[in-house]
């Protein structure tokens, strides 16, 4: 999803910690990689407790498929980690490349 072209934007808030839906929410953006369309995963907020290496597994296959993953620097700062805390393939993101990712043209978004 360089430079904003249309695919999906799925963010997620919610830890691991919180169930199983996250999980099923990472599963679903994998799918949507696999199937070949851009897909960009943000967390936030709860949701970068799965950056954490080993958090998540489902998230390294899909960096594998063509998936990127962004997490909320600010997300991570506040909740006492630092950058290095983070999978090595995750790109920290400040919250305007976020909005400007959630206001682009022909970008279906999904929000858990």
């Amino acid at each position: 999803m360089r430079d904003l072209v249309p695919g999906y934007l799925l963010i997620e808030s919610n830890g691991p910690a919180s169930g199983p839906g996250g999980a099923r929410f990472f599963t679903d953006a994998l799918a949507l990689a696999r199937a070949g369309h851009p897909v960009r995963l943000v967390l936030i907020q709860e949701g970068i407790g799965a950056a954490v290496p080993e958090a998540a597994p489902e998230l390294a296959s899909l960096l594998d498929a063509g998936g990127e993953l962004w997490v909320d620097r600010f997300s991570v700062l506040q909740r006492g980690l630092t950058p290095d805390d983070v999978a090595k393939r995750a790109r920290l993101v400040e919250m305007d490349e976020v909005a400007a990712a959630l206001l682009a043209p022909d970008v279906q978004v999904v929000w858990h």
